[in-house]
């Protein structure tokens, strides 16, 4: 038997924060294009947008800045406060696992 977790932040019950929201934001970073994001992670380019904007529409701040394509193209970037939220989201997860096998292991063990 294993245990497994999942945390997700949410505001008034709805989620703005997972570690798949972080990982599209990350390719978002790292490719600087929403849709190309949306290729990484194999999703349509609508549920990326959709995702990050119910984020950003919840929270109340900017999660991306994005730059209509033209001649140059477009592009998306994380903005600060993104950039924040995903370090604060990292650093809150970072030793759950190690902390839940542990309290298993002494309840069930």
């Amino acid at each position: 038997m294993d245990v497994k977790s999942n945390v997700w932040l949410e505001v008034d019950g709805k989620v703005v924060m997972s570690l798949w929201r972080v990982r599209l934001l990350k390719a978002v970073a790292e490719t600087g294009s929403i849709s190309k994001a949306a290729e990484v992670m194999d999703i349509p380019y609508r549920r990326a947008w959709e995702k990050i904007h119910q984020s950003e529409e919840r929270l109340g701040i900017k999660l991306i800045d994005t730059q209509v394509g033209g001649s140059g193209g477009g592009g998306a970037q994380i903005t600060t406060e993104g950039k924040a939220l995903i370090e604060k989201y990292t650093a809150l997860i970072t030793g759950v696992d190690g902390l839940l096998q542990q309290r298993f292991r002494e309840i069930f063990d």
